[in-house]
């Protein structure tokens, strides 16, 4: 990776839809990992989303929250939105449902800053866990990404986990094919490591959301993984 570390204002892209019950948890868990310059935009479908005046009152309160408009409809739309609204430096996609283990910001800062355009949170490392949620989603979540990463050489054990780090100058070279939401993920680390770009995971325990509802459903995604998926290489 990079000799001389990188340094840019982190940016942090949040798809919302109606996260009033999560978000202001979101920002007090986030809030401590992130460095001063930080801009997080939640991306939000509608005028009438309940996480709209969640944030006015945090943006009220000095949190340096700015507010994205999706460009389209659903999480694929917004996931780009949030992606293409910076040009430079390192960009942080999170949830708002609480299952993301927000402590690990630093580490993956720190891996950008040494060069990597792709930083995944993996549950399925040594030291990452999975934690609630239906065993049958939560062991085909598994499989998919360590048969991904045993038999293709995939650089990360974690294929569906979408709270990723990317290097936007990264980002701007490539074109995004994704017809999923969740799919984008896979793709971006894909195109990464096809390009020769770092990329490199770190542990991260995932906890099944316990508000709201979940919009993950891995029988629409399974099929997207199959199509996405890289071919075992040499």
């Amino acid at each position: 990776m990079s000799m001389l570390p990188r340094t840019a204002p982190l940016t942090v892209v949040v798809p919302v839809y109606n996260e009033g019950e999560n978000f202001r948890e979101w920002w007090r868990q986030a809030g401590p990992h992130l460095p001063a310059g930080t801009n997080v935009r939640p991306v939000y479908d509608m005028p009438d989303d309940d996480t709209l005046p969640v944030i006015e009152a945090l943006r009220a309160e000095g949190a340096p929250i700015e507010p994205l408009k999706n460009t389209g409809r659903g999480v694929l739309q917004a996931l780009i939105t949030g992606l293409r609204s910076t040009k430079s430096g390192p960009i942080i996609v999170s949830m708002a449902d609480l299952s993301d283990d927000l402590t690990v910001i630093p580490r993956m800062l720190d891996l950008w800053r040494e060069g990597a355009a792709v930083v995944v949170a993996s549950r399925y490392m040594p030291g990452g866990r999975h934690e609630g949620g239906p065993f049958l989603k939560k062991s085909l979540s598994r499989l998919g990404g360590l048969s991904l990463y045993y038999l293709a050489g995939f650089p990360s054990r974690d294929a569906t986990n979408n709270f990723r780090l990317y290097d936007a100058e990264f980002l701007g070279s490539i074109e995004f094919e994704s017809q999923a939401g969740f799919e984008l993920a896979l793709e971006i680390t894909l195109k990464a490591w096809e390009a020769g770009r770092p990329v490199v995971e770190v542990p991260t325990t995932w906890t099944d959301r316990v508000a709201g509802e979940s919009r993950f459903a891995l029988k629409k995604w399974l099929p997207c993984l199959l199509y996405t998926s890289p071919s075992p290489r040499d």
